[in-house]
């Protein structure tokens, strides 16, 4: 159990910043390992910090200064790997918290990866394809004294995709003179990306979903689901939890969700996405806001949208038996005390989403060894990893009586520190 200090501090946030929240969970860690302050300062500060401001020259002639950011939070595993995203939300405090969560989940599946994280403060909906393109190649140019595939790997994240990874694989390359595969991944297939790693996060997060099912006793073929968020996780768990058996009730995406009790058609409902380009509308099905959405009845709850969306003022709402979190920071430190009270599972971010990660890694190896695996090898061994992850979770969560996020991110803190400690400190 959480102690009652870290409970009242937790408490005492109304509306914490992702960074915030970052730090209020290292901090239970922290306590737990009894780190002593000089480590406690250095994990709970990123290691590099880079904003930049640039002009992008838009259709009509006019230009605009877009702001973006670099960071990586600890590098001391190797290499820094995270995403980039695009959305008007991102912030340097955003950035950093992501950057210190993928600290946290390379470890935790034990991959040779630090933790790092981009983004750049615009809509990607407001711009065209060409601006769109000269907006990621100079943010590209701006971010390189940074980047590289020895020193720190970008991926896509929230509204950035293979093609934006193809313009940013280009730019570096063509600033070096050769290609350099290795410096994203989460690229099109053409230029040295992985077969698997578009369903990647979804992928992992149903094999943990899996694993949770067979330990609470929940047969998925009689068991109920709600995804929050339609997009690249969201929309493969979804569909994977279908064709499992389960019964997918609720799905929403930025614009509102749907609700069928009977279950919706997945495939069909993908299908129907393609063609309106949105969810709204869909057969006979109920629509709902994201708020009920997340309160909907349910045995899996999958929330697999942006950080923050279960808080204080919804926790006591949900009736589900298993959270399993597909985005970032979903749940906040508040929530979480709340959800422990009422005895909902949950299954953290670190653990749930890292599948994305881990093939990115596999995507890393392929391109800088050239030689390239079959998708059902690379899922198999996503499986492996996915599965021995969740089982060091669990077994350390059930020894100490602690919840599964705590127990995450102890093991995680833990290898992180041995290899800081190992590596001593220059000069």
């Amino acid at each position: 159990m959480i102690g009652s200090k870290e409970r009242e501090a937790a408490l005492a946030a109304e509306s914490p910043s992702p960074w915030q929240v970052a730090l209020s969970q290292l901090n239970i860690v922290a306590g737990r390992l009894q780190l002593d302050q000089g480590i406690r300062e250095l994990l709970s500060s990123c290691k590099r910090e880079l904003t930049v401001h640039f002009p992008v020259r838009m259709d009509n002639g006019e230009t605009r200064v877009f702001t973006g950011y670099r960071v990586q939070h600890n590098i001391a595993r190797g290499p820094a790997k995270g995403g980039i995203r695009y959305a008007l939300t991102v912030t340097l405090d955003e950035v950093k918290a992501l950057a210190m969560w993928m600290t946290w989940k390379c470890a935790l599946v034990n991959i040779p990866f630090g933790g790092g994280k981009g983004g750049v403060t615009c809509d990607p909906s407001a711009l065209s394809r060409g601006e769109l393109e000269r907006l990621t190649r100079r943010y590209a140019t701006e971010i390189s004294v940074l980047i590289g595939p020895e020193r720190d790997i970008p991926a896509p994240d929230m509204n950035t995709n293979a093609q934006i990874m193809a313009w940013i694989m280009d730019t570096y390359s063509m600033h070096r003179g050769f290609s350099v595969p290795g410096v994203v991944t989460g690229k099109p297939l053409d230029i040295g990306g992985t077969k698997g790693r578009y369903e990647a996060t979804g992928r992992g997060c149903v094999f943990v979903i899996q694993e949770t099912a067979n330990q609470l006793g929940i047969n998925l073929q009689e068991a109920s689901a709600v995804v929050q968020g339609f997009g690249n996780v969201g929309s493969v768990a979804a569909r994977l939890l279908h064709e499992s058996g389960c019964r997918v009730v609720g799905v929403s995406d930025s614009k509102g969700g749907i609700y069928y009790p009977k279950g919706i058609d997945i495939n069909d409902l993908l299908e129907y996405r393609q063609r309106t380009g949105c969810l709204m509308g869909y057969k006979a099905a109920e629509r709902i806001t994201n708020e009920e959405l997340l309160e909907l009845p349910c045995d899996i709850l999958v929330p697999a949208a942006v950080e923050g969306q279960i808080t204080r003022r919804n926790a006591d709402k949900l009736r589900c038996k298993v959270v399993a979190e597909g985005a970032n920071g979903p749940t906040t430190p508040e929530a979480d005390l709340i959800l422990e009270d009422r005895g909902i599972f949950v299954i953290p971010d670190v653990l749930a989403n890292a599948g994305g990660v881990v093939v990115s890694y596999f995507e890393w190896v392929q391109d800088m060894q050239s030689y390239f695996w079959e998708e059902a090898e690379i899922n198999e061994r996503l499986r492996q990893i996915m599965t021995r992850s969740f089982g060091e979770v669990y077994s350390m969560a059930q020894k100490d009586k602690i919840p599964m996020r705590v127990a995450a991110q102890t093991l995680a803190v833990k290898r992180v520190v041995d290899a800081v400690a190992v590596r001593g400190i220059y000069p």
